[in-house]
This record gives structure tokens, sequence and C-alpha cells, in this order.
């Protein structure tokens, strides 16, 4: 059965076969945030991931799937650093090899995480989408499966058990959740699981004003390309390809969509690392960015805000200290 025609069930599946491997995150009632925004604030701290970011669910679920000697054949990725990671991560768990492409300008923190995991790196094409592009098609000649940072439904149905752990975690259902949206499989995911046992919790697409392929597309009604500056998001940055599945449910599922400015994406990185004491990336910030954006609209009420990540750059890091 396609996983996109029940994705609820898909994702309790995924939560199943990823229990043995990867530690259930915490979601922290953040006292300090409840107390500067008026709203009562959880956290879903994906950062505590042992690769240090979410994709490690979608990663793992894809390749528990696959035949044990496909494994040890080898598998083909494409990454600006996180899902690599993850991918380098399952394989080494599994006994499998893996290529991973990476574009020109790649995080050296999230390259090394890769490489430490035992996967081969290769740097191909300026932005995401041209190693997208370059990787489906090495996968394709050489016979070798890809796995899709967010563009296949078991790597969707692995993002989504966050939102079943959430579900199961919350002592009462959210208001709202503010995920930050890239390729989209993450909040394609949760929304869906989250929309069948709390269809009144409102679910906000967040993404850098620098690089928002995946919100340009939802306005256009069509994926579409973008003119992408830099941003502090690069877990979050690049296009959204062509024919992607992400788009669709994007488009069913998230209820609202906010843009961010690299210099609150700044702030919310600050006041993290000042109350929270923990680490997280840029495309972490922009999630509790959009909500301390929407803070205000939100008082009274509960909201959690996914921290997607951790992998930051010390030189990144010293960047956005005040």
């Amino acid at each position: 059965m396609n996983p996109l025609d029940d994705l609820p069930g898909a994702i309790r599946q995924a939560h199943a076969r990823l229990q043995p491997h990867l530690r259930e995150t915490p979601l922290d009632d953040s006292v300090a945030l409840s107390q500067i925004t008026g709203a009562r604030v959880w956290l879903k701290l994906e950062n505590l991931q042992p690769t240090g970011s979410f994709k490690v669910r979608g990663a793992l679920n894809r390749l528990l799937l696959l035949p044990s000697k496909q494994l040890q054949r080898g598998v083909v990725a494409a990454s600006s650093g996180n899902h690599g990671a993850a991918v380098a991560y399952g394989l080494q768990k599994l006994g499998g090899r893996g290529l991973v492409f990476v574009p020109e300008g790649a995080s050296s923190t999230k390259l090394e995480a890769i490489r430490r995991h035992g996967a081969e790196v290769r740097v191909f094409g300026k932005s995401g989408d041209d190693t997208e592009l370059y990787a489906r098609q090495y996968a394709d000649a050489h016979g070798l499966p890809y796995i899709s940072p967010y563009n296949d439904p078991e790597v969707i149905a692995g993002q989504g058990t966050i939102g079943l752990e959430i579900a199961r975690q919350g002592p009462e259902p959210l208001d709202a959740l503010f995920v930050t949206v890239g390729g989209g499989g993450m909040i394609a995911g949760i929304a869906s699981y989250l929309k069948s046992v709390s269809p009144q919790t409102r679910v906000v697409g967040c993404q850098p004003e620098n690089d928002a392929a995946m919100w340009a597309s939802i306005q256009a009604g069509r994926i579409v390309s973008i003119r992408a500056k830099p941003t502090l998001s690069d877990g979050s940055a690049g296009g959204v390809e062509p024919g992607a599945i992400t788009f669709e449910l994007c488009r069913r599922w998230v209820d609202h969509w906010v843009t961010v400015s690299e210099a609150e994406i700044r702030r919310a990185m600050q006041l993290f690392l000042e109350v929270q004491h923990q680490l997280l990336e840029g495309a972490a910030g922009v999630a509790l960015a959009g909500f301390l954006q929407q803070a205000e609209r939100y008082r009274g009420q509960s909201v959690g805000v996914v921290i997607c990540g951790a992998n930051i750059s010390l030189q990144t890091l010293r960047k956005i200290l005040p």
C-alpha cells in the first residue's frame, strides 16, 4: 500500500519500526518562554537526536525497509548536511554503505558528521537543487536506491513520528505548532498525524525570508524556483524538487505560513541559548522566530515549537552571539 493512502497509519508503523533504534525526544515545558510570551510553550527537542537533527527519523525509516544486500551494495543521498549525517548514521547502524553528495559551501561541521559515521562525501553543485538532481541521476545510472531528504513517502512517515510523539506526550492538545519548512517532509508528516488526532491544532509553517521556496510555491499554486539569498537556516535552504509530493501535502495540511528575517532568526537563537542552555542551529531558530513574531495572537494558548536541530558550527555560533 502507498503510505500516502493512510499517512497517519504509516507514521504509526514507522514509530514502531524506529523505537529499537532511536530515543523519544522530550516535549519540554519551557517556563522561561512561557513567561516571556504569555503562552504555554512546549519545545519538541529534536536537537537531542543522536545526529543532532530530526532528519534521522526519515532516513532511518527508509533504510530499515531496504534489504540487507541492498544496504551492503550502497545507497545515494543528497544533503546540505543533516540528512547526509542521518543516512550515514543509519547505514552505520545497519551495516550498509553510502555516498552523500553535498553542495559547495556546505557546513564543515555537518560534513564532518557525515564522514564520522562512515559515508563517503562528494561535492557537486552550487545549490541544493543542483546537488539533488545530480544525486538522483547518479543513483539511477548506478542502480542504487536514492534516499531523498523529503520527497519520499517513507521518509515523510518517519519524520511524521514527531507529531505522534507530541500527541502522546502533551498533557492536552496543542492550539498551535510551529515547524520550520525546507522541502516540506517534516511538516507534512507532523501535520497529517496531528490533524488526524487533534484537528483543532493549527499547524504553522515557518521559513526564512531569504529562502522561502515552499511558501512561494504555495502562493503560486505550483512548485516554483526562487532566487534565494544566504540564510542562517542552512538546514532548510534550497528549492522544492519538481514534482515533490510534499507540495500538495503542505497545501492540504498547513494552516498558516510565516516568514522571518535573518535578524529575527538571530534573536530567537540568542534567546534559546540564554534561557534553554542548549545548542540549536539556524533552521531551529526559524520556527522559534516564527512563534515569537506571532506570539501575541497566541497569548493564553498552548503552543509547540519543533527545535529541529543543533548542528551549528563554531564560526556561525560566534556570528549570532551578541
